[in-house]
């Protein structure tokens, strides 16, 4: 009897800590969520027309498929993923994630895999084509990584493989009418800090090429520091505006994390109050060893749900980068590297908790 009296009593005991814990979960659930919404309300500036978003949605998604030991061209020639294991990822993106919009970086042998895989699979998915730029300018002086010029004889190279690209993109934007929505002319290829960079009088030119061959919009992603500071020009060419926010990047832990990006987004808002903006790169690494602790599943899952209440509410369309994680990124000596660790599912395609 005594025993029994003592059992009941640590039952009674465990269940009311673990109400406290709930309790307190709750709490701390709602506080987050007061905070979105006076976020919501003090950005309502921003706000854009529903019919700004691209496919009609907000939540959208960067898919680059590669898996262990696949990479594009490095120098040394390209490993792609097989038809069968592309069209393993877009099922789970569009049956188990419910996204229906992706964004594909370059207009090469496996972005015209991916359309094929798409069309002849009828999968409700559409597509921003990308059109990737190697460099044409040796930025050796500004980029970190780069201890010495590019010589001319690459960057002549560069140019013409830029044109053949460029002219790729438009054929697959007239061939893939109904998947390809919008095209995309280069990635980070203005930001002073990259390794591939091209002038703007240059891609206005290659911006405009492109507006004239195609039906769909056109655009160029890059950081939101470079649009405030030095888009003007293009930003009267481009049909929207493209901006990349990083507050991990930017030293930003979980708890200021939405309110830095609603900065960043109208830093960019305020230099060009006449564009329409997609944000089409922002994300939080689950590993890094350059982050530390700012950096795991849980605080992934908690900017994911504010970043897309938050897009959701300004008829922002916003990718989130990225799908899967993809070894091959950064420096291939620290496997614990933040390149490696964006994605939502893992490089096995196992779904991280915010997909969970």
């Amino acid at each position: 009897m005594i025993v029994r009296n003592g059992n009941n009593y640590l039952l009674k005991l465990i269940i009311g800590v673990i109400v406290l814990i709930l309790i307190g979960c709750r709490q701390v659930s709602n506080t987050e969520n007061n905070m979105v919404n006076l976020l919501i309300e003090k950005s309502k500036d921003l706000k854009q027309n529903k019919n700004d978003l691209l496919n009609g949605t907000f939540k959208a998604i960067c898919y680059s498929g590669f898996r262990e030991g696949q990479h594009p061209d490095r120098g040394d020639g390209e490993v792609n993923p097989t038809y069968q294991e592309i069209l393993e990822d877009l099922e789970i993106l569009s049956n188990d994630a419910n996204f229906s919009l992706i964004r594909l970086y370059d207009s090469g042998k496996n972005s015209q895999m991916v359309l094929e895989v798409i069309k002849e699979n009828n999968i409700d998915i559409k597509v921003m084509l990308g059109i990737w730029l190697n460099a044409e300018l040796s930025n050796h002086e500004g980029c970190p990584w780069l201890d010495k010029p590019i010589p001319e004889e690459i960057l002549n190279k560069n140019k013409e493989g830029n044109l053949l690209e460029i002219n790729t993109a438009i054929e697959l934007a007239n061939k893939y009418q109904e998947i390809i929505i919008a095209v995309n002319v280069g990635n980070e290829a203005l930001v002073d800090w990259n390794d591939h960079l091209v002038s703007a009088d240059t891609i206005i030119t290659y911006v405009e090429k492109v507006k004239n061959s195609i039906e769909q919009p056109v655009t160029v992603a890059d950081n939101f520091k470079w649009w405030s500071q030095s888009g003007l020009a293009l930003s009267k060419v481009v049909d929207f505006i493209s901006i990349h926010v990083y507050p991990l990047w930017e030293g930003q832990d979980i708890d200021t994390a939405l309110a830095f990006s609603i900065d960043n987004i109208k830093e960019v808002a305020n230099a060009l109050p006449e564009s329409k903006i997609v944000i089409t790169e922002v994300g939080w690494a689950t590993v890094a060893s350059e982050f530390g602790d700012r950096a795991s599943e849980e605080k992934q899952l908690r900017y994911y749900n504010e970043i897309m209440t938050w897009a959701e509410e300004m008829n922002i369309t916003t990718f989130f980068f990225e799908a899967f994680d993809e070894p091959w990124k950064g420096d291939p000596n620290n496997m614990m590297g933040a390149e490696k660790h964006w994605g939502i599912y893992t490089v096995d395609r196992k779904p991280k908790l915010v997909m969970q």
